[in-house]
């Protein structure tokens, strides 16, 4: 792990100086002395802290082991898997075994979920300031595994459970402190491992690809489709069997089930180690920012000069920032410019420039890049209060509806197999064919920029909104005419398959709009600050999940004065859900048009700097 993170050799060969005899041996095993064996030119190394040889690392092969799936290693498809299992029929774990309300169980999956999202930051400040992705990646994915055991064991022991009752109404026993803390201590170590390891095992994929070489740039936008796609594969296999053990034999088995799986996922990444390539961390980032912002405080009364007179170390130098590329000078926030002004007393007499007062343009870029995704952050957010309704409201929805299919009952939360099954035939749609068909209109190789796909998701996802409130009004009516206002034990007569359009439009807007975030905050976060990007991505799933929470508690409280029932009440029938869904179109209409205002503002980030070594002699020992 030391020489992973401190890289000194991998950056002494970079530099061309030779290394020590204790650190001297040959970078290819089995190769003559005569061989030149070609390296990536991004500066990663492989486990080792050597230069990352690019036929031996990397690329599709690797990647392989955190997404794949036909292939069999993929740690994501079974992570998932485990994770969905836990995530998707918890509001009816809630209700039905701890006996919560509709409102608060939903609550409750919100802001857990909204947790789930946040804890990523501290998986991402680690990775990028002294672990390195590969590690917190390790670290994270066993707490993930002690959560899931901690989780297993609370539904299978009666003693942690509050007595079950053949009814459910107020009458049923309450959990004790003791249990409900238990239960939910569990939930949030799941929280903490599946969220931290999520955001830096992101990275660590896409890593895998050069992006100073065109066609492994190329790649890893495919990587982002397909890796979104061994996520979907984990929750649609979730949303199939795990949600019925659940639902069918037991809540335990169910959970259990779902820790098994995310051992295999476990087991999965690991495989992988030998062959992973590794972007060094580039110290604390926290610290990088303040230092910019003070150096900015210190001469606030300056003029800024014009941008070829900031200060930059020479061009044939690589960023004094380790494992990151330079970026070029951009002319927002101006007064951040300031800290990159060079003033006597700047440098000390070995003319090293003090970090407090002397930031490089680089460094000045890197926080001027996260302002400038703080409102795309913000906009991006709704698409996750509309997708948080999935395990939610929707399954509240689905539950008093009719769940035959054949001989059978379908536990309602598994309707979440029709979003997943929508991904998966948008994402091959989206590498095969619209990236082809909107490139000749686009003139972009891409088909369309990680924004505008971010964009066009967001539009999709009004339409999933229009349709539930649709499907809600008709369900009302069918109630009414079956005269079933009052009796909420019996199934309104109406097939929780017309549910269909609602899910499929969310699973649409996804592929949009999921992979558009996991892209544009990996490719626009500086070099050093990848995990703390993919924590931006996630965080706007974080911001949605939380405004849900706080819309739910809102609507509840406003709609169930004076005794009245409420939108989102404990009897749907006598409820208004539809009005609920008008509520979050309307929103989601709006916040489009300020997404769109955010996007046209936006200024992509330039990276520049001296080329890496193409090539690194076997002979030079």
């Amino acid at each position: 792990m030391a020489d992973l993170v401190t890289g000194k050799y991998a950056f002494s060969r970079l530099r061309g100086d030779e290394p020590s005899d204790e650190e001297g041996r040959d970078d290819v095993e089995g190769t003559s002395s005569r061989e030149e064996v070609e390296i990536t030119n991004d500066g990663t190394v492989d486990f080792r802290g050597r230069p990352a040889i690019r036929a031996k690392t990397g690329g599709w092969k690797t990647s392989w082991f955190i997404y794949c799936f036909c292939g069999v290693p993929a740690n994501q498809v079974f992570a998932n898997m485990g994770f969905y299992g836990c995530s998707a029929n918890l509001v009816r774990y809630l209700t039905s075994v701890m006996h919560q309300s509709n409102a608060t169980a939903s609550t409750n999956v919100s802001n857990w979920n909204g947790v789930g999202y946040i804890t990523p930051l501290i998986g991402a400040f680690l990775a990028d300031a002294y672990w390195g992705r590969y590690w917190a990646s390790f670290v994270f994915t066993f707490i993930f595994v002690i959560g899931m055991i901690f989780l297993t064991v609370s539904a299978s022991l009666p003693s942690l459970r509050p007595q079950q009752c053949a009814t459910q109404d107020l009458l049923c026993p309450q959990p004790s402190s003791a249990q409900a803390a238990f239960l939910f201590f569990s939930l949030y170590i799941v929280d903490l491992g599946a969220g931290a390891f999520q955001c830096v095992v992101t990275p660590l994929g896409a890593d895998q690809f050069d992006d100073e070489d065109p066609e492994e740039k190329a790649q890893k936008t495919s990587f982002f489709n397909w890796y979104y796609q061994s996520m979907n594969m984990g929750g649609l296999l979730a949303g199939t069997f795990l949600i019925y053990i659940q639902d069918n034999v037991s809540w335990g088995l169910g959970f259990g089930a779902s820790l098994i799986a995310v051992v295999i996922g476990t087991m999965c990444f690991l495989g992988g180690t030998p062959f992973y390539r590794h972007n060094l961390p580039g110290g604390n980032p926290i610290t990088r920012i303040t230092q910019v912002i003070v150096a900015s405080v210190r001469k606030w009364y300056i003029k800024i000069p014009i941008s070829s007179e900031l200060y930059e170390v020479p061009e044939e130098m690589e960023s004094i920032i380790q494992g990151s590329r330079k970026i070029r000078h951009t002319n927002e926030f101006r007064f951040l410019d300031k800290a990159a002004v060079e003033m006597d007393g700047d440098k000390s007499d070995d003319s090293s420039a003090n970090p407090w007062r002397l930031c490089t343009i680089t460094q000045v870029e890197e926080v001027k890049v996260l302002v400038r995704m703080i409102p795309i952050t913000i906009t991006s957010a709704m698409f996750s209060t509309i997708y948080n309704q999935m395990s939610t409201v929707f399954v509240l929805q689905g539950a008093t509806m009719d769940l035959r299919m054949g001989y059978f009952n379908i536990p309602p939360a598994s309707l979440t197999v029709v979003e997943l099954l929508s991904v998966s035939v948008w994402v091959p749609i989206y590498d095969f064919f619209l990236i082809r068909l909107a490139s000749k209109f686009t003139n972009n190789p891409r088909g369309f920029t990680e924004l505008q796909r971010i964009g066009i998701g967001l539009l999709i996802s009004v339409f999933s909104m229009v349709a539930a409130a649709l499907l809600e009004i008709q369900r009302l009516e069918v109630a009414r005419l079956h005269e079933l206002l009052d009796d909420p034990t019996v199934p309104v007569p109406l097939s929780v398959f017309w549910q269909i359009p609602q899910y499929f439009f969310v699973g649409a807007a996804e592929v949009f709009t999921y992979v558009g975030i996991y892209e544009f905050f990996y490719g626009e976060s500086p070099d050093a600050m990848r995990g703390l990007g993919t924590a931006f991505a996630l965080l706007t799933v974080a911001l949605g999940s939380f405004l849900s929470s706080v819309l739910l508690t809102i609507v509840t409280h406003f709609t169930s004065k004076d005794g009245a029932p409420g939108w989102i009440a404990d009897n749907l029938n006598r409820g208004h859900l539809d009005y609920f869904f008008w509520l979050l179109a309307g929103m989601s209409t709006v916040n489009l048009v300020f997404y769109v205002v955010c996007a046209r503002w936006y200024t992509t980030k330039q990276t520049w700097g001296p080329s890496k070594p193409a090539t690194l002699s076997s002979g030079t020992q």
